[in-house]
């Protein structure tokens, strides 16, 4: 299929690796300008560069910043007056009790995971509308929808995602811009293959049998069984970026294995 993305410019926060870089690989080889993003010069040239060793054609451009803050925000915007594509992808997360979770806890969760796109959004959507196309994806979570216990609090802007995704979307009413969110279920990304492989360790066990426990126990309910990949993700982002997706605004599509028990 062609996506038809040539002279597109899109910014993938949070896409030095994992399923940000994932997605920006796919955008450049779909012809797309891609901005990469990253908290530092050494995670943005790295990722340059692996872009490159596959794709040596790719246009890219470098964005150094931390967007989870408004100064930063700023910056950004003044660098890049003008997207067609913004994937709302940065995103933390961390293990803690609920009575152990701290003001501090809640508003860096909210800050990264939900501000920075409410912020950018904020900066860009107005433009999209103006320009009469643009597309808004945000990367949410199969924990938007199956709060984990175990961290409350992530799950809770990743639902936070979902519901900014669909109201923006209600502002672009006849217009050929829409807003998405992918609900993206348990994922093979740096973190989480660092994280099975020291739970191996300490267990004395291989990662194989780690992740197969984790499904039989922490998710059952997954059809896939397994953690997809970061491009099995990237692909449906891809899509949904591009202009062949123009019949889909305000969803919010799932990628997520099967782990969601409802039929919509």
């Amino acid at each position: 299929m062609n996506l038809d993305l040539d002279g597109k410019l899109a910014l993938i926060t949070g896409s030095t690796a994992g399923i940000g870089f994932a997605i920006a690989l796919g955008l450049a080889r779909e012809g797309a300008t891609v901005i990469v993003n990253g908290r530092t010069k050494k995670r943005v040239n790295d990722a340059i560069n692996q872009i490159r060793d596959q794709l040596p054609e790719a246009k890219l451009e470098p964005l150094v910043a931390d967007v989870s803050d408004s100064e930063s925000v700023a910056a950004v915007t003044r660098q890049f007056p003008k997207l067609d594509i913004l994937i709302n992808n940065v995103g933390i997360g961390e293990l803690k009790p609920f009575e152990k979770i701290s003001d501090q806890d809640w508003l860096k969760l909210i800050e990264v995971n939900f501000l920075s796109g409410v912020r950018l959004s904020r900066f860009y959507l107005p433009l999209m509308r103006k320009q009469k196309w643009g597309r808004i994806v945000f990367i949410s979570s199969e924990s938007g929808v199956n709060i984990p216990s175990n961290m409350i609090h992530y799950g809770v802007t990743k639902t936070m995602q979902i519901s900014l995704a669909r109201g923006l979307a209600e502002t672009t009413a006849g217009t050929a811009v829409t807003v998405n969110s992918i609900v993206v279920g348990p994922t093979s990304t740096e973190g989480v293959s660092k994280f099975l492989v020291n739970l191996a360790k300490k267990a004395k066990v291989s990662v194989a049998e780690i992740e197969a426990n984790f499904f039989k126990h922490e998710r059952p309910s997954s059809l896939l069984q397994r953690f997809a990949t970061p491009e099995e993700v990237a692909s449906l982002v891809v899509y949904y970026s591009s202009p062949a997706s123009s019949g889909t605004n305000g969803a919010a599509i799932r990628v997520d294995g099967g782990v969601v028990r409802s039929i919509l």
